[in-house]
This record gives C-alpha cells, structure tokens and sequence, in this order.
C-alpha cells in the first residue's frame, strides 16, 4: 500500500477519498457568477451532498475560482457561496458550498436527506 495514503497525505488520495459527504445522484437547475469576473454560466447537477455538488456546464470556470450559485429545482431555489474544487473540461465542474445562509440550508438539507431516504 502507498505510504502517502497512510500518512493521510491528500496528494495520493483521489477526490473521493477527499470528500467528507456522500454524494447522490440528482438534477437540478444551476446558474453561476464568478464573483471576480462577473461572468455567468448555466448548467444542471449530476450530483449533490451538504458538502457540494458536481454542475454539468460547458463553460468552466477555473480552478479556485469563487462563486455565487444558485441551484433551483421544482420550484425549491438553493443560494450559496461555493468554489471550484475540480474542473472537467467539455463535462464541467466539481464545487464545494462555502457558506448557505438560511432558509436556503434548510432547503439543501431537505433534498439531501429525501436522496439518503430514497436508497
């Protein structure tokens, strides 16, 4: 076995490994804005957790790059502070939430804990 990952050493660990929520399969609305650029893009989940989400988009935003996001589904809206952990060229993005203001955690909670129900 790989002394790095032993060690706990984050380098030789894959990003799941890395990633302290389990993640479940869902869709849902996204539109970003690159709070230094300004730029703005759209795409929808594939995935979601307390911890983040995976947006499918085909226009990127770099590496670190920190964001507004703002998820929307059946008329439910999830705002949130978030940057980018994972950049997947021509497949999208891995984000991580920063900070969620309430009610909009509530609102994540919710949905999160449907999906954990639903296994």
């Amino acid at each position: 076995m790989d002394d790095r990952i032993l060690k706990g050493d984050a380098r030789g660990m894959s990003v799941r490994d890395r990633r302290y929520c389990i993640r479940y399969p869902f869709a849902a609305d996204v539109e970003l804005l690159d709070l230094e650029s300004g730029a703005r893009a759209e795409g929808v989940t594939s995935d979601i957790s307390m911890g983040g989400a995976f947006v499918c988009t085909t226009r990127p935003f770099p590496s670190n790059a920190r964001l507004r996001i703002t998820l929307t589904r059946k008329e439910q809206k999830v705002e949130a502070l978030a940057v980018v952990r994972i950049v997947k060229p021509r497949i999208g993005l891995g984000i991580e939430f920063m900070d969620i203001e309430a009610p909009y955690d509530a609102v994540l909670f919710r949905w999160v804990e449907q999906l954990r129900k639903s296994r």
